[in-house]
């Protein structure tokens, strides 16, 4: 193919099949890209992560409000599964964690014999707080970046983020399709 040449102009025969999704294998720039958003290695994380609640909490009480963020309220046995920790050490970390108002137990409203932990003001306020910092570590990173930079990272992350939520709204999509799948072979 010449320099001038547009993708039509292109021979059909070395043309691959749409299958409207890019391999990464046949886009490098996927590649690099990957490589530079997850060029953190777990050290630095951390680190990051620690001075972001400023030793406020442990990793694991930060990793019970996550859950508790992303999933909602849940008993304590299903917590201690996505832990993979036992019942008897979660009972231990909730125990601390409520004390501290970070969490609270309340009784299941449809069946009052289960005990769901829910995020408790403490852990709202610590999330509040990582987001600030966060915030302002973020603010002094990309000070170091000029305006063309800047506007090029803000192009890609808006097109990130659209593909993101493109990319849930499928998954939504097809979880539903399953479920009704589901349902029609019960019936």
């Amino acid at each position: 193919m010449n320099i001038g040449a547009t993708r039509n102009d292109r021979p059909t025969a070395k043309r691959r099949p749409s299958r409207g999704r890019a391999q990464a294998k046949d886009r490098p720039l996927v590649t690099q890209v990957v490589d530079e958003l997850t060029a953190w290695n777990p050290r630095e994380f951390i680190a990051a992560f620690q001075r972001w609640h400023a030793g406020a909490v442990s990793l694991v009480h930060l990793n019970v409000l996550t859950l508790l963020e992303a999933s909602g309220p849940m008993p304590m046995g299903r917590l201690a599964e996505q832990l993979d920790i036992s019942v008897a050490s979660i009972t231990g970390v909730i125990d601390r964690m409520e004390s501290r108002g970070l969490v609270e137990r309340r009784r299941d409203s449809e069946d009052r014999r289960v005990i769901l932990v829910h995020p408790g003001k403490g852990g709202r306020k610590l999330f509040d707080d990582i987001g600030k910092r966060r915030r302002l570590g973020l603010t002094a990173l990309l000070s170091k970046l000029d305006d063309r930079q800047l506007e090029g990272l803000l192009e890609g992350h808006r097109a990130l983020r659209a593909a993101r939520l493109e990319l849930g709204r499928l998954s939504g999509d097809r979880i539903e399709a399953l479920r009704a799948r589901a349902k029609a072979a019960k019936r």
